[in-house]
């Protein structure tokens, strides 16, 4: 699969997680905001059932203590058997004086018959019973007429005597209580809740026992009395301390399936990684495989040539050629060694895990076989290869294999990272600091950008060249000398400029340490 179509698969996939992620939000956000209306619109019935309550509730007070009054002196001038004709006049007048309503109400009785009960013949039985029951019709007509007066005296009164008396004597806090707990009931809500009463004057008359401010900028108010005046008029309000849970509690089935979307974006996200780091490690061996195959025609058709020429007796002759071609065949086979390696440390990459056979090793001479070997690669570019070995102690406990690798690959980046205007100077240097032997390697190349420095010891990773196509790898080298180095219980750093040159310092312990 080409990578254009893999980049085009997961921009896909990914924008397709977002919509679903984002889709699902906006669904909670519009379930939450649908829930906050349902229980803002629930309180207000609620409250509004309540206040109708307490309003019922006052009316229910006058009328028991104004009509019961007004009754009971009726009923005892009936029972003393007087004829009761009275009549009464209301009239309304407004607050700015002007009467605009009056009301007459009269009622009669009549006496109750003077002879005693026990007089009453059964003849005379036939002709009294009709006419006492027509009396006793018109006195319960008369009693309903002045009842039905005393009931709209009641509401005159309390339309203009009641709003003036305390809020404290109008209601009954704890009824308040219970109306408000049904209304809010009786409209789907049974949450706790705080309520506190205002007056008209804005000051707090009452709150609950067990009040608390929690949630209380969330709060609903409502009027007690709706028909009282603006200015006398007393309010309750009342705020949920769990409302948010209560909202919450009701769409959290949507909270597993983000999450479960969430858990599918990363793994997808991961899956993409690892198809690409798959690709790249499958391009990684392509061109190593490429490069094996130039790397190891080179030693071996130069070792090829080396023994051909051993055949001319003309070389047996000449002990000076038969050295040189010697040492072309040592060379080019540690060289051949080398590349071997090379495709060992792709193994121990794949592993995550190195095995080293640590000894006792003279770095200095570890350091000048590897200068020989690589001389020959250095004087085909013109180049100079210098050496300061002045460690007095090289003695160090490694693997000769591994370490070897490491100062080649550091020498091969040089050959490879040189100036093309300028012939390539290599310097190698050893000396000791306390408990330490110190490697450097430094050359004039091209250099390494300060922002790229910090990432050149990660794995697969190359420092761009630009218009420079020559340079063939794999993002390998370095890493691999980094791991050695930290399996050594070493440590490795660079310090570059760009277009003046690099330098990579080792420090290893000593064997003693």
């Amino acid at each position: 699969m080409k990578k254009s179509t893999i980049w085009i698969l997961g921009i896909v996939m990914g924008l397709s997680f977002l919509s679903l992620l984002y889709l699902q939000i906006s669904y909670i956000e519009k379930m939450v905001k649908m829930r906050n209306e349902q229980f803002d619109e629930s309180v207000k019935r609620g409250l509004m059932a309540a206040s109708k309550e307490v309003e019922s509730a006052e009316v229910a007070r006058w009328l028991r203590e104004d009509i019961s009054e007004a009754e009971k002196r009726a009923w005892e001038l009936t029972e003393q058997g007087q004829a009761l004709v009275q009549t009464q006049r209301f009239t309304v007048t407004s607050p700015d004086g002007s009467k605009y309503s009056a009301m007459e109400l009269q009622t009669i009785t009549n006496k109750p018959s003077e002879l005693p009960r026990a007089m009453i013949s059964r003849k005379h039985g036939a002709k009294t019973i009709p006419k006492t029951a027509r009396t006793q019709i018109d006195l319960m007509k008369e009693r309903y007429v002045y009842q039905r007066g005393l009931l709209d005296e009641v509401a005159l009164q309390m339309l203009y005597t009641a709003s003036s008396k305390p809020i404290e004597e109008r209601i009954n806090f704890k009824n308040l209580d219970q109306y408000l707990k049904s209304g809010l009931v009786d409209n789907g809500i049974d949450l706790g809740y705080h309520f506190k009463v205002i007056d008209r004057d804005g000051r707090e008359v009452y709150r609950c026992s067990d009040y608390v401010d929690e949630g209380s900028e969330y709060s609903y108010s409502q009027p007690l009395f709706l028909n009282d005046p603006p200015a006398r008029m007393s309010i309750v309000k009342i705020h949920f301390p769990g409302k948010r849970d209560y909202i919450f509690d009701s769409i959290n089935f949507m909270i597993p399936s983000m999450i479960f979307t969430f858990v599918l974006l990363i793994t997808f996200i991961f899956t993409i990684y690892i198809v690409f780091r798959q690709k790249k490690l499958t391009e990684m061996k392509n061109d190593f495989i490429n490069n094996m195959t130039h790397e190891f025609k080179t030693p071996i058709s130069t070792i090829s040539l080396a023994a051909q020429m051993l055949k001319d007796p003309a070389v047996g002759k000449s002990p000076a050629m038969f050295q040189h071609i010697s040492t072309v065949i040592n060379d080019e086979t540690k060289r051949l060694r080398f590349q071997v390696e090379k495709v060992l440390q792709m193994s121990m990459f794949d592993k995550q895990k190195a095995t080293l056979k640590m000894k006792e090793l003279d770095a200095n001479e570890l350091i000048t076989g590897v200068i020989n070997t690589f001389t020959l690669k250095v004087e085909r570019y013109n180049g100079n290869i210098e050496s300061e070995l002045n460690a007095t102690d090289p003695n160090i406990f490694a693997d000769e294999m591994h370490l070897t690798n490491v100062i080649f690959n550091l020498m091969d980046n040089a050959v490879k990272y040189k100036r093309p205007d300028a012939d390539l100077e290599l310097k190698v240097k050893t000396w000791n600091e306390p408990g330490k032997l110190m490697i450097s390697i430094q050359d004039n190349g091209i250099g390494i950008k300060k922002e790229n420095l910090k990432k050149i010891f990660e794995k697969f990773y190359r420092v761009h060249t630009g218009n420079l196509h020559d340079v063939k790898g794999f993002g390998l080298g370095l890493s691999y000398v980094k791991k050695i180095i930290t399996d050594h219980k070493g440590t490795i750093r660079a310090e570059s400029e760009l277009n003046v040159g690099t330098k990579f310092i080792i420090a290893l312990p000593l064997l003693k340490n």
